[in-house]
């Protein structure tokens, strides 16, 4: 299983040194994350089909295209014709002259966090065990998954998109239930490889997906500098924001406690 990931690994540098070329001509660093999504997407949909055994590769291959093109494809329009994401934003005032030599290791450093979730697509799809109920479980929950993260995106277009909501904080819908729903439903989605893993001899390393992904989008790059940017741009209403909804799992109430 090692070739086939340190393969990954390299493809996934490759995407990123373009992404890093794209970003150079275009004056805007969104489109990386673009690259990145779609670049873990057809490797991991390659190793998957390449790689793995019988019936199941065709089922995991075709859950990891539909899960990148969508949020691809959602990253993309985003991204077009929009300022620079304010993350970027940040990188390149505060890197200055040395921006692009910084942005190019910064993203190679992104193509080697990628690798590890190649490990669940990975495993999941050479499990040689007979097809069952957790391969059916596996992919409800990932069309949950998937249908809840496009939703959560698609109300929080809706609530930007008209005039009377500038500079008020979108609470609708299942922002209402959690300040970041669109991740927990992107983290809810690993779980699904886990349970393609199932009867295989390593399906413990599949849950090296949601493990992953859980400290990426709540202690590292997802949630901590978004709300470091909405203080900044929302102040008191978002603080209020924090106090009343959940930052990560979905509560359809107030919650009882003040955020720190």
């Amino acid at each position: 299983m090692i070739g086939p990931l340190l393969a990954g690994w390299a493809a996934l540098s490759l995407v990123m040194a373009l992404a890093w070329q794209v970003q150079r001509r275009l004056g805007n660093a969104g489109w990386v994350d673009a690259f990145w999504t779609f670049g873990l997407g057809g490797t991991g949909t390659a190793l998957a089909l390449l790689a793995g055994n019988g019936a199941r590769r065709f089922l995991v291959a075709g859950l990891i295209a539909a899960w990148a093109l969508r949020l691809g494809l959602h990253i993309a329009a985003r991204t077009r014709g929009a300022p620079e994401d304010s993350r970027y934003a940040g990188f390149r005032q505060e890197w200055g002259s040395d921006f692009q030599r910084r942005m190019f290791s910064f993203l190679q450093i992104q193509a080697a966090a990628g690798a590890p979730l190649l490990v669940p697509m990975l495993v999941a799809a050479r499990n040689p065990h007979p097809l069952g109920w957790p391969d059916a479980l596996a992919l409800i929950l990932a069309a949950l998954a998937v249908a809840g993260e496009a939703l959560a995106d698609r109300q929080l277009q809706a609530f930007r998109t008209d005039p009377a909501n500038k500079g008020r904080v979108c609470d609708a819908g299942l922002w209402g239930w959690s300040r970041h729903p669109n991740y927990f439903f992107e983290w809810l989605h690993w779980f699904a490889y886990p349970l393609f893993a199932l009867g295989g001899g390593l399906a413990w390393l599949a849950f090296i997906g949601p493990a992953f992904m859980y400290v990426l989008l709540v202690h590292v790059s997802g949630i901590p500098p978004l709300e470091a940017q909405m203080l900044r741009s929302r102040g008191d209403a978002y603080r209020a924001y924090r106090r009343r909804v959940s930052a990560f799992f979905p509560f359809p109430w107030p919650m009882p406690r003040r955020a720190p």
